[in-house]
């Protein structure tokens, strides 16, 4: 793999950019790997380079239906936080986080990681106390975050409007080093590198099946013919319960559309994320002027990957009472993607009633922010058989009722 740099694009200009060589392999499947990981999102390919850089596991396939990062990791809003309130997701949420500082150097990669604060609004009562009860906890789990009075929420972010009738702004949660990252940029790099390990990144192969013996798992059936595995990891987000169907389980989580859009771009006014919860509703600029709109999922299950316009509305009127500006701003385009949402809000990260078999899903709304913390702690599970930032996330805290519960949290899915 070539590495980019200022001299290399020097070296390029000056012949006329020929030089330049495909960023990942699209090599014809082998007949059978160490691991296949289904999925080649932002989580399944972390979790392949994971298991190359920290484990030399490097005869790994990712295998995607469509294209690469072409589901929710190219259909969110790329926020980065990591003030949860519950210990287990502060610990793999940092982990990410932290990693995400420095993924642009160790990928060769330019992920565009934006450390620019994130500050989550508390407009009521309730979630004044929530989010100072959260600022404690973070301060015991050595994640960086505060609590700030209304004045502070006003100097963080002029264009707001602290005083709404619906929803005054009380104070509000801030993690200064929380922020966004370019989306496609992640998944991208995450790919470039696993190719030059010597992974395959398999596109347009859809798993069809799973084909196990005596209860332990040796090969997937796909649209390009069967191909034999030591292990399988499911990184599917939205159809992990399809996976598990053909694996012969089930999995205690539902599949809802979530959408997000953009609006039109406008000359920078807003350089830190803010979410409110009491609405549902975040905002942020991005790079081009745009302003970047997510809320909640949709009140319906389903696979659609648009969503319903009466969402979309009500997270807009809210927001408009809060950021008056953006009133008279035109929609640029609007997108949906199906996300995986569990009981308690908290993710599954564990080994299955298949040997060999492993899952990652569950992220509800929130899985962008963890994909290189989901991937260090997803190849250590495969690798080891035990990992410290998934204990606690194991299909099994459902039968024993562990639950780790963010919803209740947080008021919300993230």
């Amino acid at each position: 793999m070539k590495r980019y740099s200022v001299f290399a694009i020097a070296r390029e200009a000056a012949r006329y950019h020929d030089g330049w060589e495909r960023a990942w392999r699209s090599p014809e499947p082998k007949r059978r790997y160490d691991v296949i990981i289904v999925g080649a999102g932002g989580h399944g390919l972390a979790t392949a380079y994971y298991l190359g850089k920290n484990h030399g596991i490097t005869n790994v396939a990712v295998m995607e239906k469509g294209w690469l990062g072409g589901g929710n990791t190219g259909r969110n809003t790329t926020i980065i936080r990591s003030n949860y309130l519950q210990d287990p997701s502060a610990a793999i949420y940092e982990k990410s986080r932290s990693l995400y500082e420095t993924l642009s150097q160790e990928l060769n990669y330019n992920v565009m990681f934006s450390p620019r604060g994130v500050l989550m609004l508390a407009q009521t009562h309730h979630e004044v106390r929530g989010y100072k009860r959260t600022a404690h906890a973070n301060g015991l789990q050595g994640v960086r975050t505060e609590w700030v009075d209304p004045a502070r929420v006003k100097e963080l972010c002029p264009i707001m409007n602290i005083h709404g009738p619906r929803y005054p702004v009380l104070g509000g949660l801030w993690q200064s080093r929380g922020g966004t990252a370019r989306h496609d940029a992640v998944a991208w790099g995450y790919a470039r590198a696993c190719s030059d390990m010597g992974m395959d990144i398999i596109q347009k192969c859809e798993v069809t099946g799973i084909d196990t013996d005596g209860g332990k798992v040796v090969a997937v059936e796909t649209t390009r013919g069967r191909i034999e595995c030591g292990q399988l990891a499911g990184i599917v987000a939205g159809h992990s319960s399809v996976l598990a169907e053909m694996a012969g389980f089930r999995l205690p989580l539902e599949s809802v559309p979530l959408q997000a859009l953009v609006s039109e771009p406008i000359k920078p006014c807003m350089d830190i994320v803010v979410m409110a919860n009491t609405v549902h509703g975040y905002m942020s600029q991005s790079d081009k002027g745009e302003m970047v709109i997510g809320g909640g999922t949709d009140g319906y299950v389903g696979y659609t990957q648009r969503g319903s316009f009466h969402h979309i509305e009500e997270t807009l009127r809210a927001l408009v009472e809060t950021f008056p500006m953006i009133s008279r701003l035109k929609m640029l385009r609007q997108w949906g993607g199906i996300v995986d949402v569990t009981g308690d809000r908290s993710p599954i990260l564990s080994k299955t009633p298949v040997e060999g078999m492993f899952l990652n899903c569950g992220w509800g709304t929130g899985g962008f922010k963890a994909i290189p913390g989901s991937g260090w702690a997803m190849a250590e599970l495969m690798a080891k058989g035990h990992s410290p930032l998934t204990a606690e996330f194991g299909l099994e805290r459902f039968r024993e009722g562990r639950f780790i519960d963010e919803s209740v949290a947080a008021g919300v899915a993230h």
